[in-house]
């Protein structure tokens, strides 16, 4: 941690003292005061408990938690019942507050706004509130779910990991929501530097009788819910009894909303590449054809090998880029390495992956080490390319095994690119690359902004996975890594 960053631990309770900055909030625990990621808390919207009667609450809890596992905690029930009950009891509250807060979004800020349209153009309402509108409706059926399997009297008997399951599907319409905050928040913030529309939006905030918070604070409640879930399911979980009836649905309940939120997380880092894969593109010199966006979205693996020719059996070094659907292949400048020439593309989509002996090779009637064909089904066109080391070939070959789990995870899942985003990624791109200027580039700007050192805010940037504080402990993506590290794009 930074000197200025502000330690705490899960269920306390931060006075927020600044919150100008989107990532990193300066707030105040107890005598501590320092700055800590947005992204790690959960906001108290909409809850009418006064802020002293809830600090009451939560010391009670921490001095009842005293107690050993096997005494009683509460009116004659032991402590992992009673403990089971508080859990429940929690996810119930938490989903009323989140509906009341969902729909004073919907009927205090969009409705208003919609009647303003000298102010807000429709384009414009969806980029701020997204589909928020699909949440509201799903959750509250969600809740009436919980409320039937909920049980008031007893609330420790009830089953509710069901409801989970049931709906587990739905929960995937929060990718679009997590997917367009970052739009929503650049959006806000052009209109907040305009006096009429922050007047109006705090009309709206008084209107609504809504406690003093920013819309966009208000926004980012949803992403911090969705992330809510596996943490809740996962301490109910601890405080079920494995004779429970609950307590398999529960356990299917967790890995299913954990598989949600790695669904959103990976169309999130999906949709994020796109600008970087563009950008790769935009720094190719004598690019040919469709862009890459109008097939790919993810780069799976890239290095050099060495791609033979028929008919004389030549090789050539050339520098391969595998992406989904689609390998693209370069040669490296002479004299300038960092700058790379366009010279094809293979439909993977039409390719078959043969792995090949050393030794002499039929097709080529060249000797070869280390080598895998790419073969069209009838035969027709064949490839024949060779690795340094037996490893490398070993990569290569998991490598084209993953870009075809991919291609069919993503058509199982439905997931695609719109032709809007795809355009304005490649609009940005060209930007970033202004015609007659020189392409070559030193270092990708990921490791540029690891590296610099800012004055108030803590040097490293807060993760925004949605799963972050449900999976600690995730595989990093290897993007940059790929990208980075042999084809560094323009700044």
């Amino acid at each position: 941690m930074d000197d200025q960053e502000l330690g705490f631990k899960a269920g306390d309770v931060i006075e927020v003292v600044d919150a100008t900055n989107k990532e990193w909030w300066w707030g105040r625990v107890l005598d501590s005061e320092g700055w800590f990621p947005a992204s790690f808390v959960r906001l108290r919207v909409n809850q009418d408990e006064p802020m002293e009667e809830y600090l009451a609450h939560l010391d009670g809890a921490s001095e009842g938690g005293g107690a050993s596992m096997g005494g009683p905690l509460g009116p004659g029930l032991p402590c992992k019942e009673q403990m089971r009950a508080n859990v429940i009891n929690e996810i119930m509250s938490t989903e009323r507050d989140y509906i009341k807060h969902l729909k004073d979004i919907c009927e205090g800020y969009i409705k208003q706004c919609r009647k303003r349209t000298d102010m807000f153009t429709e384009e414009q309402l969806r980029t701020i509130f997204g589909n928020i509108d699909e949440l509201y409706r799903f959750q509250k059926k969600f809740l009436k779910a919980l409320e039937k399997k909920f049980n008031k009297d007893h609330p420790h008997l009830s089953e509710i990991g069901s409801c989970f399951l049931e709906h587990q599907t739905n929960f995937q319409i929060y990718s679009e929501y997590c997917n367009n905050h970052p739009n929503a928040c650049v959006q806000l913030s052009k209109l907040m530097k305009i006096k009429k529309y922050v007047f109006f939006f705090e009309a709206c905030r008084l209107l609504q009788k809504m406690i003093d918070i920013s819309l966009d604070g208000f926004l980012l409640t949803p992403v911090q819910k969705i992330c809510k879930y596996p943490l809740q399911l996962a301490e109910l979980l601890k405080y079920t009894n494995p004779q429970h009836r609950d307590y398999k649905d529960v356990e299917a309940a967790l890995n299913a909303m954990k598989n949600v939120a790695r669904l959103i997380n990976e169309r999130k880092r999906r949709l994020e590449n796109i600008d970087k894969i563009a950008q790769w593109q935009s720094s190719i010199e004598d690019w040919e054809g469709e862009d890459i966006l109008s097939r790919s979205s993810d780069l799976i693996f890239s290095g050099d090998l060495t791609k033979i020719s028929q008919p004389q059996g030549k090789g050539q070094q050339r520098m391969f880029f595998l992406f989904d659907h689609q390998l693209v292949f370069c040669k490296k400048d002479l004299l300038r390495r960092d700058i790379l020439y366009y010279k094809g593309r293979l439909d993977m989509d039409q390719m078959q992956v043969v792995d090949v002996e050393d030794g002499k090779d039929k097709d080529f009637n060249v000797s070869v080490k280390n080598a895998l064909k790419l073969c069209s089904p009838g035969g027709e066109e064949v490839h024949l390319l060779c690795a340094k080391k037996p490893e490398q070939k070993q990569r290569w070959l998991r490598a084209f095994a993953d870009e075809r789990e991919q291609v069919q995870h993503d058509l199982e899942t439905g997931f695609t690119i719109t032709e809007v985003q795809k355009k304005q990624a490649m609009l940005n791109a060209s930007k970033s690359h202004p015609t007659g200027k020189p392409k070559a580039v030193t270092r990708p700007y990921y490791d540029f902004l690891l590296r610099q050192k800012h004055p108030t805010l803590p040097t490293s940037l807060p993760q925004q996975q949605v799963i972050m504080l449900a999976e600690p402990k995730r595989k990093t993506s290897n993007f940059w890594h790929n990208i980075g590290r042999l084809t560094p794009f323009k700044k």
